[in-house]
């Protein structure tokens, strides 16, 4: 039985409006409760509850029939009763507490202070779901973020305003490469803008947790750094929030604030499936893999809160990563990823297992914009010649390589042959880095060409040849 308590609160006039609070709950089920003879109360609005032992939760309504309300509780159902659960909606979704210095702290996946340095000093609070931006008010992405890594800043150049993730799988090093990224990212060259970026970890374990925080410590790039953190053991109902918090925090920064923000989101498998778990208990019908069937719309309204508004100074880009089930790029997670984005970086087992760092594969992974980003008067006029032509002769390897394991290395033309050892040279020099190794762009270009100077130049049909005159030297002549 639910009894409704009237209580009073005080506003921020100084008047007093009257709030209702339940007693009781309906039924308690994994995460979620329900609520019935609920009045007034609308979707996504948080609501606080108090259980016996004076210990006080939140949770946010996620479904309304009639005068039933379903909430997630983010805390969790432990020690929550039928009976004895009191029940007060807040009147309003979940919102944060933000202002400029939030720079350089670390919060748990709801956006609790969880460094010891106190709450934040609020200069505004905004609606974690954001606020969509009209289309008509995007800008166009333009000018690169330089990452240090030439697989990706030479290749799969990352536009400011895009959204790139990136496709991994289980025990490759996603991880260290996130870290490396946050580490090295900058706006290129001697650029003066404000630049920051915010960190999301959903599902991670403590000692994943404690290597970035102690990677970013160590390093120096805390002090421009906000960290998220959801740990494996923390509510799975929280994963669902967390990239939500970040988003909001970026977009602060970056349109109230004007800076640059570069967002990193690891694991998006583990958002989706903590989706999953939820949705399951809700008793909904499953659809690809068990996933519900609104997960693309999920998904898409986190990747869409990237971008650039027309007349703003500021920008948010992203990069989320997403580990593979089986390493299967056709699972629901990462293709259905690939509609909302603009590209993917695809990290491969087989170079990973011969000890190649960032194990990059080039010839599935693409950035969509890359083109309107780069060359003369953003990195430098033979990029995008150097990049269409490096693609070109790495797919040849592939070919040479299947030819030579039927008829053997011996047998193979002296072109194949080439086209072997600049394979072995391109992977090993110019996919492969240390991962403390911080290439500029002219390095990665300048490497580009060096490669390329392994074959012949009548081979080179993807680069003008004013370009070709200008750049290329012959390997012996390196030497």
């Amino acid at each position: 039985m639910i009894s409704i308590i009237q209580s009073w609160k005080r506003t921020d006039k100084e008047g007093l409006e009257m709030a209702i609070e339940y007693l009781g709950l309906s039924e308690i089920n994994g995460p979620l409760v329900v609520l019935e003879g609920v009045k007034n109360a609308s979707y996504d609005e948080i609501v606080e509850f108090r259980v016996d032992d004076g210990t006080r939760k939140l949770g946010r309504i996620i479904e309304i029939y009639e005068d039933k309300a379903v909430i997630q509780v983010f805390e969790g159902t432990d020690n929550m009763s039928l009976l004895n659960t009191h029940t007060r909606l807040s009147g309003h979704p979940m919102e944060i507490d933000l202002s400029p210095e939030i720079l350089g702290r670390t919060f748990d996946g709801i956006g609790r202070p969880i460094d010891g340095l106190g709450p934040v000093a609020s200069e505004m609070r905004l609606n974690i779901n954001g606020l969509p931006l009209n289309p008509v008010t995007r800008e166009y992405p333009r000018n690169f973020i330089q990452t240090g890594i030439s697989a990706i800043d030479g290749l799969t150049t990352l536009i400011r305003g895009q959204k790139l993730p990136i496709f991994s799988g289980n025990g490759l090093p996603h991880d260290q490469l996130a870290a490396q990224i946050v580490q090295q990212a900058s706006l290129g060259g001697d650029n003066d803008e404000n630049f920051a970026i915010v960190f999301a970890a959903m599902g991670v374990k403590y000692d994943v947790a404690e290597f970035f925080r102690r990677t970013f410590e160590e390093s120096g790039v805390s002090d421009h750094v906000v960290m998220y953190l959801n740990l494996a053991n923390d509510p799975v109902v929280e994963r669902l929030i967390t990239p939500k918090v970040a988003l909001t925090a970026a977009e602060y920064l970056a349109f109230e604030k004007g800076m640059h923000i570069l967002v990193i989101l690891t694991d998006i498998t583990s958002f989706c499936e903590a989706m999953r778990e939820v949705s399951s208990s809700k008793g909904e019908i499953p659809s690809r893999k068990g996933y519900p069937g609104y997960l693309y719309s999920e998904l898409a309204t986190l990747y869409e809160r990237a971008g650039i508004v027309r007349g703003g100074t500021g920008s948010v880009t992203q990069i989320p990563i997403l580990t593979m089930p089986n390493d299967d790029i056709t699972h629901p997670i990462p293709d259905l990823t690939g509609y909302i984005t603009e590209g993917q970086i695809v990290l491969e087992r087989q170079l990973h297992g011969q000890a190649i760092y960032p194990p990059i594969n080039v010839l599935p992974s693409l950035s969509r914009l890359m083109k309107d980003g780069i060359g003369e008067g953003f990195t430098r006029e033979d990029h995008q010649d150097v990049a269409n032509q490096l693609f070109s002769c790495y797919a040849k390897v592939g070919d040479a390589r299947a030819l030579a394991s039927v008829i053997g290395e011996d047998e193979l033309s002296p072109i194949d042959k080439i086209y072997l050892k600049f394979g072995e040279a391109f992977e090993h020099q110019f996919v492969s880095q240390r991962p403390d190794e911080n290439r500029s762009i002219t390095e990665t270009l300048d490497l580009g060409w060096k490669l390329l100077g392994m074959i012949p130049r009548e081979e080179l049909d993807r680069i003008d040849t004013k370009i070709l005159d200008k750049y290329y030297k012959p390997a012996d002549e390196d030497q």
